[in-house]
């Protein structure tokens, strides 16, 4: 690899795994100066062009962006894969080159298959974001969720979190305990045994629902109901009694405990409606942390 093309590399942000921690307490210090603004514009980098490319649809994420994006006065070009001529056939490689020839300076990519991502980043000549690739992982929304935690409890290390739901086709679950572990919080699992992942029990284990509880951060997942068809679900009722965080095993958590999501949410599935507005609920805050977090990773790739 030359060396500009590893200057572009340590810019781009393919996943937390390979980020050192001073670079995570870097990105998280400049999300707090970001967040501490009160201009909603502040055009530092107005010289530049950003491509949201999105292969696979997410409405939260890419307003999340282009918010971020807009906000440090970047010129920003959406490119949504469902309307785009990827549907005719033309490969996303194809596409990043093209927009890249066209002078775009980063590009922020979601995609559904795994590894496509660093693949791409070894053949282009600008750094890009991930924002979700497949179920490998999604950095921006564990920084997101990392700097929640910290402004709650102060600072990672020694944390317990729990992370319950569906682990095996969770990037948000991945991205977390990469992340969470490098900063010395303790991770634990817990999920019907169809949902494990297997390939994660030597990082994290798997605890009863009751122990999870007990931790100082439950965060849930989304159940993903399209997979009842495949017979993963029994139905979301049954799911909601066994693994759901309901009224009355919200009411048994730890006055201190807060309760995470990355959303969206399927209420009364994996959360009851009224714990999703609940004090202990830090789920809007994590997606207004979401912007200014993006901001910082945004700056971190246009810098020079």
């Amino acid at each position: 690899m030359t060396m500009t093309a590893t200057k572009v590399k340590s810019r781009s942000l393919l996943g937390i795994k390979e980020l050192d921690p001073s670079e995570i307490v870097d990105i998280l210090n400049r999300t707090a100066y970001w967040e501490s603004q009160k201009d909603k514009l502040t055009p530092v980098l107005n010289s530049h062009f950003v491509a949201n490319m999105f292969f696979e649809n997410s409405t939260r994420t890419r307003f999340s962006f282009e918010m971020a994006e807009k906000r440090l006065g970047v010129q920003v070009l959406n490119f949504s894969a469902a309307a785009s001529s990827v549907e005719k056939g033309e490969s996303i490689y194809d596409t990043v080159r093209t927009l890249e020839s066209m002078g775009i300076d980063a590009g922020v990519v979601r995609l559904k298959p795994a590894g496509v991502l660093q693949q791409l980043a070894e053949k282009v000549q600008i750094p890009l974001i991930n924002a979700g690739d497949g179920n490998n992982e999604h950095p921006t929304q564990a920084l997101l969720d990392m700097y929640t935690m910290r402004k709650t409890f102060g600072e990672l290390k020694g944390l317990t979190v729990s992370i319950i739901g569906d682990i095996m086709h969770s990037r948000v679950a991945r991205s977390n305990l990469w992340g969470l572990s490098k900063m010395g919080a303790n991770v634990q699992f817990c999920a019907p045994d169809n949902m494990k992942a297997p390939e994660l029990e030597a990082h994290a284990s798997y605890v009863s629902m009751e122990e999870a509880l007990k931790a100082d951060v439950v965060m849930m997942l989304r159940v993903q109901l399209e997979r009842h068809a495949t017979g993963i679900l029994k139905s979301a009722e049954e799911y909601r009694k066994q693994f759901g965080l309901t009224e009355e095993r919200a009411a048994g958590l730890s006055k201190n405990t807060i309760i995470m999501h990355p959303a969206p949410v399927n209420r009364n599935v994996e959360i009851d409606d009224a714990v999703v507005e609940s004090s202990q609920s830090r789920i809007f805050p994590q997606m207004s942390n979401g912007v200014p977090v993006r901001m910082a990773v945004m700056e971190r790739a246009l810098s020079h």
